[in-house]
């Protein structure tokens, strides 16, 4: 009995894992608002039965998409941030945010799709100033702990503030990246903004 229940979680784990992939490429392709749940059963492979032994809405799985793809940022920027000693490498550890929060456009189309959404649903919303939370308080924690162990800029003092300075500065590069698709110029810019937020501003060449 233990056994035939271990397969059918297993394989309801793996269902819902292939519905979130199918769903990620579908919403990014067409949009959140213009899928249908049976688009995303055809992209997975799935019927309908099979999408509501594991959502309850199309609503449901986006929440749960974002929800995936935003907890694996945080703890690649945890991560990334937390590689050097007590002080901190502020270049080196740039260029591994950067590559962590810069994934690939689709994604940035699906987290778009979702701050629109949110704006319209303050349940969502709620969910989404967390993910945002999350991420600035993995920086702010870093900074804090880097402060007496390495050379930051008076405007550190206030680490809160420049967690939130980060974050920000992300914002408006992949806006626009979405509208140029350049992402080596994005990079280049998140660098150099990143760089100049992070230091006193004396090294900013990438």
């Amino acid at each position: 009995m233990e056994d035939t229940t271990r397969r059918v979680t297993r394989r309801r784990v793996r269902t819902r894992a292939n519905l979130l992939d199918a769903a990620f490429s579908v919403f990014a392709a067409k949009g959140f608002g213009r899928v249908s749940i049976e688009e995303v059963c055809e992209a997975a492979g799935y019927s309908r039965g099979a999408f509501y032994s594991n959502f309850d809405s199309l609503d449901e799985l986006f929440f749960a998409l974002y929800q995936q793809r935003a907890d694996l940022i945080a703890d690649q920027v945890s991560g990334a941030l937390a590689l050097d000693g007590p002080g901190l490498d502020v270049p080196a550890a740039v260029d591994r945010v950067t590559d962590v929060l810069l994934l690939d456009r689709d994604w940035l189309l699906v987290k778009t799709d979702f701050l629109v959404h949110a704006a319209r649903a303050p349940e969502v919303a709620r969910t989404l100033l967390e993910h945002r939370a999350r991420l600035r308080s993995a920086i702010a924690d870093r900074l804090a702990r880097t402060r007496g162990h390495a050379e930051l800029p008076a405007v550190l003092v206030d680490v809160e503030g420049a967690a939130h300075a980060v974050v920000a500065a992300y914002d408006g590069v992949t806006v626009q990246l979405l509208l140029d698709g350049d992402l080596e110029r994005a990079r280049v810019w998140l660098k150099q903004l990143l760089t100049a937020l992070l230091t006193d501003g004396s090294d900013t060449t990438v």
